[in-house]
């Protein structure tokens, strides 16, 4: 059986709608996680894929739904932004680059249960 080559360009088109958080947005989005962690105020984080969006979600506790999700959506696919912060099946901030909606965490957010 005779490998088949595939052109990097080709592959990178053909896979355009798989979309993954950068090292240097992973050092952001862990380096916010870790100051909360060590407040005692978060606990947990998942990292997930789905077809053109990548999730950071972040929990309160173990096992629970997270307080807070981190999307990343492949270029293009949102008129507004390709980031979004949203907590409770809702958008609480949009932007171009992760630094600008993680400035969200910088006020004191308080999950309010209703």
């Amino acid at each position: 059986m005779t490998p088949k080559v595939i052109l990097l360009d080709e592959f990178k088109r053909k896979n355009s709608s798989t979309v993954y958080f950068t090292k240097n947005e992973l050092n952001q989005l862990l380096s916010q996680y870790s100051r909360r962690v060590i407040s005692g105020e978060w606990k947990d984080y998942a990292i997930d894929h789905g077809k053109g969006m990548s999730a950071f979600s972040i929990y309160r506790e173990t096992g629970t739904h997270p307080v807070f999700t981190i999307s990343k959506y492949a270029k293009g696919t949102h008129r507004n932004g390709d980031y979004v912060v949203g907590a409770a099946g809702k958008m609480l901030k949009r932007g171009k680059n992760l630094s600008e909606v993680l400035s969200i965490f910088k006020r004191q957010l308080k999950l309010v249960s209703g």
